[in-house]
């Protein structure tokens, strides 16, 4: 996965730009904020659930939040229940 060394910062990106916490963001994903917190700083590689969530939530593609794309917008999905 491509995170530029830095972590995932888009994810990061994400979540400040919606004035969110670590902790808000661990519980939508039911884990722990110390989990999450080494997702963002690339300690830990992100599990392919967790980028479902996260690219649903924020309304984005999984190739977004990995650095594969530039292009915000996400693909068009098939019929699936999102987070609001």
């Amino acid at each position: 996965m491509t995170h530029n060394g830095n972590g995932y910062y888009r994810i990061r990106a994400f979540r400040e730009d919606r004035d969110l916490t670590q902790k808000k963001i661990a519980e939508i994903l039911n884990m722990s904020q110390t989990g999450y917190s080494k997702y963002e700083t690339g300690e830990n590689d992100i599990p392919t659930r967790i980028l479902i969530e996260l690219a649903m939530y924020y309304d984005t593609s999984i190739d977004y939040l990995l650095g594969i794309t530039d292009e915000v917008k996400p693909y068009k999905r098939k019929n699936q229940k999102r987070h609001d």
